[in-house]
């Protein structure tokens, strides 16, 4: 019989998580009384101040023992043996452990001494080369760290995601430039179990995973999520090799190149931290750990592809749960997050990323599109997509659908349109031909797929295949698929309907149904050649939107989010042969893949680049320098546009807003050199927290282990380079500290707002010394309470040639 003892007081953070799992049996976060290492001043007998994380240092080794063995203490007290299971202790960012225990036994920790919070476990998800000449980085930006070559030398990159394939020439410890130790980074390196060799090799200096969440919840599964950093998924290869991948690697797919791949920071060293699974994504409890284990291991960039299925309801705010806070200590640690913001676009208030010292990643269509067209019989040319060859100049072939070449007039005609099963269908009648497919559910649901369709044709002798999209649910998206046979996706409902009328006149058939003959042709054409659009570029249709979002009843909160924009539409990366999160890539090397998911390791591979450049500056600074400096104009010189849906569910673009871009979009060469930066650190966000309403200051004791002794007055004057009052009545002012990281300069301070909010600075101008800060004030006044959020901008443009630029968002209120 279990019974509750007095446990002394202690602090710890114990992250125990809710899984479903065999059983009552959970996995829940408990925070407890006392600091983790990197927040520790001293205090508790016998045992020195330990906030730098310096896991080298015997004081921190000693404190970290000391408070492993407090959570066991608390836990033996508590429990029997064999009636819970501890699954991790967490030391370093947060003081706590995640432990897989019975609802009733979760409520005697709540109510244990020294125990400040119990919360269940949630879930995360993924937020699934031409880039880097787009960006420009082979020509203004890697020059000036030595050549490709050098790019990223020395930085370490850290990604929370789905492991890697460490076999892929992206991540290869080249000959030519072979890389040497790396004695800052102190992370493990796992074996794999079936090869026995070591998943690092220089290029990759650490790999780990984390599954016990995943396991205690009956999640997990061995044979396809392998206990390994292994990726069984193919998004946590793509995003590395997207950030740190070796330059110059020939993206090969079906046969066919498709250019030359790069990471954005070529040089820059791998770190893995599997967190995340193919079929479940994941659970907060493996991500912390992974997030703890990296800051400890030293990386200086951490890369986060994932987020929230939802904003977190076990807290008030959204800025304050066992995740957010342990990024804050991250940051803290001086490592920089850039995380991707979420896929629910182009809604408003979709963003997953919510906390000032992530930099949230919106996603971009670049200038590189793909194009396809069927030629009819009549004349017609419907548009469609489809990376293939064509059928080949002046001839036409005729078209036989997959319902009209069944082998047995019994089969299921629903079940065979999609052509994913050559056996039912009639290679006599196919050969030669091209063949016509239906595309259904199954295709969205991932059991059907373009790869299968063109195996199916092409086993069968078809010349070519076409997909015809007859019905489609809103937000579907359709990514160009490389084939290798003639192949084309006619995915406006429309132009699939004018085929099918088209085959339908064109096929004789009997009283019975049964065709007589085929008479539809059509050719296929050259799809592979990539178009190149000046109106890049342009915000993705999924790309999660704002205004951010203060708390779980998504209320709006006076911080912009996102805060960049960059590439994540049709990404070219490199792919594990063995993953499934696309089915159209099961076997390939490479895979084009969109999502948030592929804009957040751009901006990591760029601020690998400006930490390599400037090693002592803060996240803070280095968010600063990539924001200030972005773009809200296209390549056209036009205002960037947003892809979004007018009422009928019809794709239109119009003018994109801050709550679309953040900032703009990322210009790496102006991001090394910005002029000014806007710093903030840990003492600031505590003040943004401790001045945003609703949040209790118990809460941010508990999660944070400070008091609410500083306070800024109101959120919206925290340091950022970015402006967002939610609910502004009558006139308010907002102040910034502006730091020279240059030469001295005079900037020149400007401002303009829309017409529903009057925008003042002060003073018109300011010389700033190299190193020097000075502050200055942006005033906004409500002029009419429109109930429509108004948007501008700061600019300060000095007289050495920088330009700062800071978005500002404002709605107005009568009260």
């Amino acid at each position: 019989m279990m019974k509750l003892k007095s446990v002394e007081s202690v602090f710890t953070i114990m992250i125990l998580l809710s899984v479903s799992i065999i059983g009552k049996s959970e996995v829940y976060i408990v925070t407890i009384e006392g600091e983790p290492v990197i927040s520790y001043k001293g205090g508790v007998n016998g045992f020195e101040a330990t906030e730098k994380l310096d896991v080298t240092s015997d004081l921190v080794t000693s404190y970290s023992s000391h408070l492993e063995q407090k959570h066991d203490t608390i836990l033996d007290t508590l429990f029997d043996d064999g009636n819970y299971k501890k699954l991790y202790s967490y030391k370093h960012l947060i003081n706590g452990f995640a432990v897989h225990v019975s609802e009733e036994q979760a409520e005697m920790l709540r109510r244990a001494p020294g125990v400040k919070s119990v919360d269940k476990d949630w879930k995360v998800r993924k937020l699934t080369t031409h880039t880097p000449e787009f960006l420009g980085l082979p020509t203004g930006v890697w020059p000036t760290g030595g050549g490709f070559d050098r790019a990223g030398e020395e930085i370490v990159i850290g990604f929370v995601d789905s492991g890697i394939f460490p076999y892929h020439p992206s991540f290869e410890n080249q000959n030519t430039e072979p890389y040497g130790p790396i004695p800052k980074y102190r992370g493990k390196c796992e074996v794999d179990p079936d090869t026995k060799k070591s998943f690092c090799n220089g290029k990759i200096v650490g790999a780990q995973h984390f599954a016990e969440a995943a396991m205690a919840a009956g999640a997990f599964n061995p044979e396809v999520d392998f206990a390994s950093p292994l990726d069984g998924d193919g998004h946590g290869s793509h995003t590395a090799a997207i950030a740190a991948g070796n330059n110059g690697i020939p993206v090969q797919v079906q046969g066919y190149e498709f250019g030359k791949a790069s990471g954005m920071a070529p040089r820059a060293r791998i770190a893995v931290y599997k967190a995340l699974y193919r079929n479940f994504g994941g659970f907060v409890a493996d991500v912390v750990a992974a997030i703890e284990q990296a800051v400890h291991d030293g990386v200086d960039i951490l890369n986060l592809s994932v987020g929230p299925n939802s904003p977190p309801a076990t807290t008030k705010t959204t800025f304050l749960n066992p995740f957010d806070a342990t990024l804050l200590s991250a940051v803290k640690a001086g490592v920089f997050v850039a995380q991707a913001s979420g896929n629910g676009g182009p809604a408003a208030k979709t963003i997953v990323s919510y906390s000032p010292w992530i930099a949230s990643v919106a996603a971009a269509v670049d200038d590189r599109r793909y194009k396809n067209h069927l030629t009819l019989g009549n004349g017609k040319i419907l548009a469609g997509t489809g990376l293939s060859p064509s059928t080949g100049p002046n001839k036409k072939f005729t078209m036989v659908a997959a319902n009209d070449v069944l082998l047995d007039s019994s089969a299921m005609k629903s079940s065979a349109s999609d052509c994913q099963r050559p056996e039912v269908l009639n290679g006599i009648m196919v050969k030669g031909n091209i063949l016509l497919c239906g595309y259904s559910f199954n295709f969205v649901s991932g059991s059907a797929s373009i790869k299968k369709v063109a195996e199916t044709a092409k086993s069968l002798g078809a010349i070519g295949f076409v997909l015809a999209v007859e019905n489609v649910s809103p937000g579907t998206k359709f990514d160009p698929v490389p084939v290798g046979i003639p192949g084309i996706v006619i995915t406006d409902v429309s132009n699939s309907m004018e085929l099918i009328d088209y085959y339908n006149v064109s096929t004789l058939r009997d009283w019975t149904g049964r065709v007589k003959s085929f008479k539809g042709t059509g050719s296929i054409g050259n799809g592979m050649e990539a178009i190149l659009y000046k109106s890049a570029p342009m915000v993705a249709l999924f790309s999660a939107r704002g205004p951010n979002i203060k708390d779980y009843k998504f209320q709006d909160a006076d911080l912009l989010k996102p805060d960049i924009l960059a590439p994540g539409s049709l990404i070219w990366a490199s792919w594990s042969p063995n993953g499934t999160d696309e089915p159209n890539y099961v076997g390939e090397k490479f895979a084009m893949i969109s999502g948030t998911s592929m804009a957040a390791p751009h901006i990591s591979g760029i601020a690998a680049l400006i930490k390599q450049k400037h090693p002592d500056w803060s996240p803070a600074a280095i968010k600063s320098a990539l924001m200030t400096t972005s773009n809200t104009l296209d390549r056209g010189y036009r205002p960037i546009l947003a892809q979004q849906y007018s009422g009928a569910e019809t794709l239109t673009f119009i003018p994109a807003t801050p709550f679309d871009y953040g900032s703009g979009h990322v210009n790496p060469r102006a991001a090394l050199d910005p002029g000014l930066i806007f710093d903030a650190g840990y003492e600031d966000y505590l003040g943004f927290l401790c001045t945003t309403p609703g949040i209790d200051s118990h809460e941010i004791l508990n999660y944070t282990h400070q008091p609410c002794n500083y306070t800024l007055g109101h959120p919206y004057n925290l340091n950022s380079p970015s402006v967002a009052i939610s609910h502004l009545v009558g006139t308010q002012t907002v102040t910034r500290t502006a730091t020279n990281v240059n030469e001295e300069e005079t900037y020149t301070i400007t401002s303009k707002m829309g017409p529903a909010i009057a925008i003042e600075t002060s003073p018109p101008a300011m010389t700033i010394g190299p190193g020097a800060s000075q502050k200055f004030t942006v005033t906004l006044t409500v002029r009419s309470a429109s109930g429509a959020y108004s948007f501008g901008e700061v600019l300060l443009k000095g007289d050495r040639g920088h330009k700062v630029r800071l978005p500002v968002v404002a709605m107005g209120y009568d009260r």
